[in-house]
């Protein structure tokens, strides 16, 4: 590769991941050379990345297509294609092989400072959740992994709201200074003290589940905060109107952080090499079914573009119960639900991350206070990653969700694969 043929090769690659606003905040205009990487999902052509464990956690590489099995909805599907993405140092050819001896009499010397890129590795960090104290332990981690990538691999430092993005680049200095820019946003924050104080997950459970209990906890935070209210039907009405802001705001947060994550695997499309991308997060609520179909669409973009999504759930080894501080008035039974009910949503945040990483053949590392040794980890591409073609039969396009398992038939293996998709409902053509 001559210098100007590489020079143009990172003016290509970095073009696709030029900083600009993502999340909401500013659109994003494709280019023409964007747009053929641009694959939509099609439910008679599902991809399934799978990774394959033995008892001791080593990854298996010597598996064949009759050695799996994929079930739609319990269903047995037929496999219709197959193959195995192997990372780059698995097989290097060996120096008695007369091939490779003879490539490397034929093919001229590559300088290092030269050499295309085989891994791309872009951090996400979710500054639009995190807090200051887990941002920050985030990104000491990062801070110091920067250091340690190879000459092979170019990173980039995003964030989901867009307002950090240090573009694709070799330049260690630029990913650090990148890093000690990002903040937490607070744009579907709660400002300062609210009464009643209901988020997202509660909110949900007054206005869309109808929860009884939900709406109760909630009117007596009402009443305990305006002491002078001798009024229940006027504090119900502002409990349901406080629950249903929690539920617009809780809805955008979601509508706007997934599509953040969508357009950074759309960009990752069209790069070469292996494509991993390391979501930094303490995971957020998807609970209404326009998230949860929008996470099975990026998790579809994903897997057709060959792009590993990895998570690390920055909160660490986090503590589900409440603090005294926190309770809030009311009788016993109101504090037992709240207590419960924040256990609930704190298990919830988790399920995006998890999923995300099962459908693309990534890691979810979780549960840990060794941040540092969680994205280590998540930065090593794995060795072996299967991927499976079906095309399912019968499957009504009505944006129902099917259950997807793959098995094989080795014993003692762990498969880690994608748990389901929506069967996304036909665009209507317009008139």
């Amino acid at each position: 590769m001559s210098a100007q043929r590489f020079s143009l090769f990172l003016l290509c690659v970095c073009a696709v991941f030029s900083p600009s606003k993502i999340g909401g905040q500013e659109s994003t205009q494709s280019s023409p050379a964007d747009e053929q990487f641009t694959l939509k999902s099609d439910v008679n052509a599902v991809v399934i990345p799978v990774l394959v464990r033995d008892a001791q956690g080593h990854e298996v590489g010597n598996l064949k297509q009759q050695n799996f099995q994929v079930f739609d909805n319990d269903k047995q599907q037929v496999i219709s294609g197959f193959s195995i993405e192997k990372s780059a140092g698995v097989e290097t050819p060996s120096a008695a092989d007369p091939k490779a001896a003879t490539a490397t009499a034929v093919s001229p010397a590559i300088p290092k400072a030269m050499s295309a890129p085989e891994r791309f590795l872009v951090f996400m960090f979710d500054d639009m959740h995190l807090s200051a104290e887990d941002l920050a332990r985030s990104q000491k981690a990062a801070s110091i992994l920067m250091g340690s990538l190879t000459d092979s691999e170019m990173a980039a430092i995003v964030s989901t709201s867009g307002r950090v993005n240090s573009g694709l680049t070799h330049d260690r200095t630029t990913l650090q200074e990148a890093i000690a820019k990002l903040l937490p946003q607070g744009l579907y924050r709660a400002a300062g003290a609210e009464c009643p104080a209901i988020d997202y997950y509660n909110g949900d459970l007054i206005i869309n589940k109808h929860n009884q209990n939900a709406l109760e906890s909630a009117i007596e935070q009402v009443l305990s905060c305006n002491p002078n209210l001798d009024n229940r039907n006027v504090a119900e009405r502002l409990a349901e109107a406080a629950a249903t802001r929690a539920v617009t705001v809780g809805d955008q947060d979601a509508r706007v952080t997934l599509s953040s994550v969508r357009e950074y695997v759309r960009r990752m499309a069209g790069l070469p090499g292996q494509r991993t991308l390391i979501l930094v997060s303490p995971g957020f609520l998807t609970i209404t079914t326009e998230a949860l179909s929008t996470e099975s669409g990026i998790m579809d973009l994903a897997a057709q573009s060959h792009v590993t999504i990895n998570a690390l759930d920055a909160r660490g080894l986090y503590v589900t119960e409440l603090d005294a501080s926190a309770h809030g008035a009311g009788s016993p039974f109101i504090m037992q639900l709240n207590s419960e009910n924040h256990r609930n949503s704190m298990s919830l945040n988790e399920n995006l991350m998890a999923e995300l990483a099962d459908a693309t053949g990534g890691t979810y590392f979780h549960n840990r206070n060794d941040l540092q040794a969680g994205l280590n980890s998540l930065a090593v591409a794995p060795d072996y990653l299967y991927l499976l073609y079906v095309s399912p039969k019968n499957v009504k396009q009505n944006g129902s969700y099917h259950r997807l398992q793959v098995r094989v038939d080795e014993p003692g293996l762990k498969v880690t694969a994608r748990h389901g998709y929506f069967a996304a409902k036909p665009e209507r053509r317009k008139k």
